[in-house]
């Protein structure tokens, strides 16, 4: 949302970017809802949802998100793949933990990796629940790995 930095700015509301993942994310919805068959067909058909959402993205956002997916994928095989705000998201219990957004998402200088309240990274009283990510090194995912790792407990 954009800030006003005087009285005399009027609030203007979410931005075009916020609303359009808004509608994304209410589209989802939908999907979700209209989707038939067994539990494990409708867990495939949201995980290639978000295959598909990753191939889309620019080079640099897709080349990350695809080293997340499957950084998440193996350090938690039981979260499930989903799309959440029209982001690659992994879930359990229906309850997203952890999410990729793209820099190009929000027009950003990075993409982030995101933890939800669900995760359990808490470290005393105050933790990171987010973490740039511009390019990733070995060191990188093996820190992704635990922190998912760790999210999951």
């Amino acid at each position: 949302m954009k800030q006003t930095d005087s009285p005399d700015e009027q609030y203007t509301g979410f931005s075009a970017e916020e609303r359009a993942a808004m509608k994304e994310h209410a589209q989802e919805q939908k999907k979700a809802t209209k989707r038939r068959g067994s539990r494990a067909e409708k867990e495939a058909a949201a995980a290639r949802d978000v295959l598909a959402k990753i191939a889309e993205m620019p080079e640099a956002d897709r080349v990350i998100a695809e080293r997340v997916h499957e950084i998440v994928t193996t350090a938690a095989p039981d979260l499930k793949a989903k799309l959440w705000y029209g982001m690659p998201a992994y879930a359990r219990d229906g309850k997203v933990l952890c999410h990729f957004q793209s820099a190009q998402k929000f027009g950003t200088r990075y993409s982030t990796l995101g933890f939800s309240d669900e995760a359990s990274l808490d470290d005393g009283a105050m933790w990171p629940v987010a973490y740039a990510l511009k390019e990733l090194t070995p060191a990188d995912e093996r820190r992704i790995a635990a922190l998912v790792g760790a999210a999951v407990r």
